[in-house]
């Protein structure tokens, strides 16, 4: 099953649609939870304190601590993801990077 939703997650290219997927088969809720973890992951990258992740993303310093062992010992999701996100950032134009 797990596989199933990798390849569907893979097989969206639009961000618009995935959007629109990832609304219909989460809650709001959960799409926030993963997104406030995705940015604490980066934000740990970049060298922020536990303080100042929890701070802005609402996360528990024990959530924060578990992000931080996936980055650290995970297989390399977190990674994968933020550079993907980085190197497409880096692809926009400065209007629509915002």
């Amino acid at each position: 099953m797990t596989l199933q939703l990798a390849q569907s997650l893979a097989d969206i290219s639009d961000v618009s649609l995935m959007q629109n997927f990832l609304r219909d088969v989460m809650t709001e809720k959960e799409i926030t939870e993963l997104s406030a973890r995705l940015e604490a992951a980066k934000m740990l990258q970049e060298g922020k304190t536990y303080t100042e992740i929890a701070k802005q993303s609402k996360l528990s310093s024990r959530t924060i601590a578990r992000i931080s062992q996936w980055l650290q010992n995970g297989t390399g999701g977190y990674s994968v993801a933020l550079q993907l996100a980085a190197a497409h950032h880096d692809h926009l134009s400065p209007a629509r990077a915002e």
